[in-house]
């Protein structure tokens, strides 16, 4: 016999630096083997699953990630009280955001969606330890100007194959990214921070595998004068079978929203 199911929609934070990613891989800490065993504890005997709206890698973080909840034979009786249970026990580098019910017909990996990623930088010096979670130092000095052109050249539809990591040919390189800056910094301080900081802005319906680091690294060589501007509009092109040595390191990088359409 078919048990009912119900649907939760769950907007979460967290802070990555000492998780593995998203996803439960065995003998690893992971931000979903965490969730799923606060769920365990709270919810006893009640059988349930979770679906991450996407996956992040070791060491990323999020601002406002999503996941959704399915529960099996009843209803949570109230809502609020779940919530306030479920953020209780939550380890203190995770937090719940949201929770809604949703039915049915919702399906967070294929409904479309937006992802809007961050990744915040300095240059130039040794900062204080506690910036590493979610800063990335770069010891060289950078022309920043020059790494603003080069962001801007990412926007629009782009043949993206170089910037992926492990490509195959089978996979899906030719994509749109609606918005692509680097800005001064404002969006995220703290009295530990240099005194400047800069993020890279990056905003579209899908990514692939590392495809913002890669880009952020093809930005930090490009600040470096190790690349050109020409090397990476060449890089985009649909004939360029180029291949990025360079990722960024993974705790400057932040999923900032998800935008379900």
């Amino acid at each position: 016999m078919f048990n009912k199911r119900y649907y939760y929609l769950i907007r979460i934070q967290y802070l990555g630096y000492r998780f593995h990613g998203w996803q439960k891989q065995p003998k690893l800490k992971t931000v979903q083997l965490m969730i799923d065993r606060t769920l365990k504890y709270i919810l006893e005997e009640q059988p349930f699953k979770t679906l991450g709206a996407g996956r992040t890698d070791a060491m990323v973080s999020a601002q406002d990630a999503a996941f959704e909840l399915f529960l099996e034979d009843k209803p949570l009786e109230n809502l609020e009280e779940f919530f306030a249970i479920f953020n209780l026990n939550l380890p203190q580098d995770i937090r719940a955001l949201s929770i809604k019910q949703v039915d049915d017909k919702f399906n967070i990996i294929q409904h479309s969606k937006v992802k809007e990623y961050l990744y915040l930088f300095a240059q130039g010096q040794k900062n204080h330890p506690f910036c590493a979670p979610i800063l990335t130092t770069i010891l060289d000095e950078l022309d920043i100007s020059i790494m603003k052109q080069g962001a801007k050249l990412f926007q629009g539809k782009h043949n993206f194959k170089s910037y992926c990591f492990r490509t195959t040919e089978k996979g899906i390189y030719n994509r749109e990214i609606m918005a692509c800056e680097l800005v001064e910094n404002k969006t995220l301080t703290a009295n530990f921070f240099p005194k400047q900081t800069y993020l890279l802005c990056v905003k579209g319906k899908g990514f692939g595998r590392n495809q913002i680091r890669l880009m952020m690294g093809a930005l930090i060589k490009l600040g470096k004068g190790e690349i050109t501007l020409k090397y990476i509009e060449d890089s985009l092109k649909p004939q360029s079978n180029e291949v990025m040595d360079y990722i960024a390191p993974a705790s400057g990088l932040i999923l900032n929203n998800v935008e379900f359409e």
